[in-house]
């Protein structure tokens, strides 16, 4: 029991963010009996929950959950005293905090709010405008009101590769708001920490430490959804602005809108003369190439010049 009071001691001296990892663990232990990585998740980092693993602060109880080996000698270590048990009231006073909010407030935070829900309901319903001409004529005409006039003036190659641009700093600018990389990053880490510890158990037959890892994993299943929904939520949002400026170049095309002369509309590198934006070049109409060559181009410019990261450093 000393060496663990000594463990956590010197674990605490490394650094704050450590000596509050301790002090997480121990609060989330003494009220619940024990402790899992969904319950710290938010909290302290994966490298943390690995580091209190290995030296034996945090010992697997058959699967259920961990718990701290030596509570009073941890605490000892970091200075604070053991808990006083708290009164429990049936119904809220007056000076208590709203629970039901604050866990609402917990549960945006974690996941996705009721505006990245609505963004994603309203993308959907957009993504039905390029089978269904109603909900296509109908967004492509209401964004013509606004574009039609820019539209009358400028040749309708500039046009897209304007709209390009919109959509492209629209990308970038939301991913780099609404996607989180250190937590990304996190996720990452915890996952190569898990298989080199997995590793080193394996190469020195240690099959009480594989267990433990592989109960590990299990839970770390949970950071994969996490990492997903975290890369997919900028997508609602960036859709949801960019589907309908495609719905309305589509709109334009279809409806003739855009009719060509006698002329090529265009001439496009390797492809050569374009006669009409219909024209198919393999699979895909000349619009949607010209469009997609416009915008991949230049959202990795903005990207550069705006400096946002679309992925976690390693």
């Amino acid at each position: 029991m000393a060496r663990t009071a000594e463990k956590a001691e010197s674990l605490a001296s490394e650094s704050q963010s450590m000596s509050d990892a301790l002090e997480r663990v121990l609060a989330v232990a003494d009220d619940k009996g024990t402790v899992q990585w969904s319950d710290v998740s938010d909290d302290i980092t994966s490298g943390e929950w690995g580091r209190l693993i290995e030296q034996g602060i945090l010992v697997d109880v058959d699967g259920e959950g961990f718990v701290v080996d030596d509570p009073e000698g941890v605490r000892d270590a970091l200075g604070i005293s053991e808990p006083e048990p708290t009164e429990s009231t049936d119904s809220p006073t007056s000076d208590s905090p709203d629970t039901s909010s604050s866990a609402d407030t917990d549960d945006e935070d974690e996941g996705w709010s009721r505006w990245d829900k609505m963004a994603a309901v309203g993308t959907i319903a957009l993504f039905l405008g390029y089978s269904q001409a109603p909900i296509r004529n109908t967004v492509g005409g209401v964004l013509d009101i606004a574009l039609g006039p820019l539209a009358n003036v400028l040749p309708f190659y500039i046009m897209i590769l304007v709209l390009a641009v919109f959509t492209g700093l629209n990308s970038t600018i939301l991913q780099g708001k609404l996607m989180n990389m250190d937590k990304m990053g996190e996720y990452q880490e915890r996952m190569q920490e898990i298989q080199e510890r997995r590793k080193a158990a394996k190469e020195r037959g240690d099959d009480e430490a594989l267990e433990e890892i592989q109960q590990e994993q299990m839970d770390a299943m949970g950071d994969q959804l996490g990492m997903f929904k975290e890369q997919f939520r900028p997508m609602v949002w960036i859709m949801l602005v960019n589907i309908p400026v495609f719905l309305w170049i589509y709109y334009m095309v279809q409806t003739g809108a855009m009719v060509s002369g006698s002329g090529p509309v265009m001439v496009l590198p390797i492809m050569g003369e374009i006669s009409s934006w219909n024209a198919r070049i393999g699979p895909m109409w000349a619009w949607i190439i010209w469009y997609f060559v416009c915008s991949m181009s230049f959202t990795q410019i903005v990207r550069k010049a705006l400096d946002v990261q679309t992925t976690p450093s390693s």
